[in-house]
């Protein structure tokens, strides 16, 4: 139903209403007549008979304060399979509106408290699909063209009304409806049909993205991992030219990586890397010591002509190696020294067993002191002996007890006294007792690798004092400081590292200190370097304090 109140023909009595011609469910309804007020309403060109029933029931509601009119507008309407409600004014209609379903809503215009006008309207507003059809006989233009305008009436009727012509506007209403209804659910069904092409079209450009996302992560994390190997990695054509390579292969050559395609050799080389030309006839893998570096080098066949190389640095590995020989050499050594103590323990003890037995004979003084300094050379290297025993056995993991850090300290010293005499070197003992729980050979092993590295800083002229004692609350402490030439500040942080050392070729492997470190943290503690500030360098080992309780 369009808005449009239709065009008043003057000196024709006639409305032109386009709303009803071509509308669904208008029928032949082009043209109401209209008379002066009480003369009845025909339609033109409209022979047909009032409809005898339907095959849709629906419910009209007629709203009028006149008992006789709802009363005759029942008689009409009961003559079909409708369900005919009524109200004698509008606050009583929309009351029945809230509580029933109502297909036409049938209205008098001039009602008690609210017209039939501003009723239809509350009609549209809070039941748009229930049509609206106003009954009035005031043949005023204005209020029809307020009706279609506020309310977007369906129809209007004139009173008296024409029965065939009132029965044929409420089928058209119930007609438009249902027709409305069935346009909505059309057009819901068609809108959730274009919601599910709209989503299969979205999730069929997800699944596209995802695979198209997917293909540049895919190429993304290629390209990433290619150029994140630690290892110098290219592809070689003719033997010379790079096709492709990776970042840690720029690095060495000394180029970018845009300009690597298309590199070649220069004097047999890329840079830092040797060029695998020379080597690729004679085997597909070698070992090129080159510019103070010792290179593995793999190579792999390609498409064509073409190898893929990849190097890898083994200087740092040969020289573990080498070192890790030497190592066992050491432990060889330290082996044969526990075997060697071990034999020389039976004699001693003979010696101090004959001395024993002989002092106790009568003998001159001269003999007896003679016997006595026999007895505590005997004894001394009888200590010694165990000592080096100690020291060369190879202790369990879960060996542990209480350990006095003096006394690991001073037998330390007792198996180190011999080096330590044979150049001018001063060694002041401050050891304070100093209780810990840990392995006593293990902590043995430290005190020895410090004083060693002491020793051979002082270069056998200097003073080196070892402390043990108290140190923060909880905790022991043992330190071993010299007079040498101390640590350069850059080296600081790599001296704990293993295999690192300063001294000369053969006289050290580099694993004494992180041996240390690693023994000082399995027991709770920690060591550290200290620069004092009157020169030289202090080894301090912090450890937990045996409880008390």
């Amino acid at each position: 139903m369009t808005n449009d109140p239709g065009m008043y023909l003057p000196g024709s009595n006639l409305i032109e209403y386009p709303g009803m011609r071509g509308t669904p469910g208008a029928r032949d309804l082009d043209r109401v007549v209209f008379a002066p007020t009480g003369a009845r309403m025909h339609a033109k060109s409209d022979t047909r008979s009032p409809p005898g029933g339907l095959s849709r029931g629906a419910a009209v509601l007629v709203v009028d304060d006149d008992e006789n009119v709802r009363r005759s507008l029942r008689r009409v309407l009961g003559q079909t399979n409708w369900t005919v409600l009524e109200a004698p004014e509008a606050a009583t209609a929309l009351e029945v509106l809230e509580r029933e379903p109502v297909h036409v809503v049938v209205s008098d215009y001039r009602m008690p408290g609210m017209d039939g006008v501003e009723f239809l309207r509350l009609v549209k507003e809070r039941h748009p699909a229930t049509q609206r059809v106003l009954l009035t006989g005031q043949a005023d233009t204005s209020v029809i063209e307020e009706a279609v305008n506020r309310a977007e009436i369906f129809r209007f009727l004139w009173k008296p009304w024409d029965e065939s012509h009132l029965l044929l506007t409420v089928q058209d209403a119930i007609d438009q409806f249902w027709m409305t209804a069935e346009n909505q659910r059309l057009q819901g069904l068609l809108a959730a049909r274009q919601a599910e092409l709209e989503r299969a079209i979205r999730d069929l450009d997800a699944q596209l993205e995802a695979r198209t996302e997917a293909l540049r992560e895919a190429a993304q994390e290629w390209r990433t991992c290619f150029d994140s190997l630690g290892d110098p990695l290219a592809i070689i054509r003719g033997g010379c030219e790079v096709g492709r390579a990776n970042a840690s292969f720029a690095r060495h050559a000394g180029v970018g990586l845009a300009a690597l395609p298309g590199l070649r050799c220069i004097d047999h080389a890329f840079g830092d890397l040797p060029c695998p030309r020379p080597y690729l006839d004679e085997s597909r893998e070698a070992v090129i010591p080159f510019r103070n570096r010792t290179w593995l080098m793999r190579a792999f066949p390609f498409s064509g002509d073409a190898v893929v190389v990849v190097y890898k640095d083994v200087t740092q590995e040969r020289e573990v190696t080498r070192r890790l020989f030497q190592a066992e050499k050491m432990s060889a050594l330290g082996q044969l020294a526990g075997g060697v103590a071990h034999e020389i323990n039976n004699p001693l003890g003979g010696i101090l067993a004959f001395a024993q037995i002989m002092s106790q004979d009568e003998r001159s003084p001269d003999d007896k002191e003679s016997l006595r300094l026999i007895s505590d050379a005997a004894m001394r290297a009888k200590r010694i002996v165990e000592s080096l025993l100690r020291f060369s056995r190879i202790p369990k993991e879960d060996e542990r007890g209480s350990v006095d850090l003096a006394k690991v300290v001073d037998e330390a010293l007792l198996i180190l006294q011999a080096s330590l005499r044979d150049g001018k070197v001063t060694v002041i003992r401050e050891l304070d007792a100093a209780l810990t729980v840990g392995n006593a050979n293990q902590l043995q092993q430290v005190a020895v690798n410090l004083i060693v590295n002491a020793s051979q800083a002082v270069a056998g002229k200097g003073r080196i004092v070892v402390h043990t004692g108290a140190g923060a609350p909880g905790r022991v402490v043992v330190s071993v400081t010299d007079d040498g030439p101390g640590v350069p500040p850059g080296l600081v942080e790599r001296v704990f590292e293993p295999f690192f050392t300063t001294k000369p070729e053969g006289q050290g492997t580099g694993l004494g200190l992180s041996i240390c470190y690693r023994i000082a943290e399995e027991h709770g503690g920690s060591i550290r370097l200290e620069n004092p500030r009157e020169g030289g360098a202090r080894f301090v080992v912090d450890l937990p304090a045996e409880s008390l309780a």
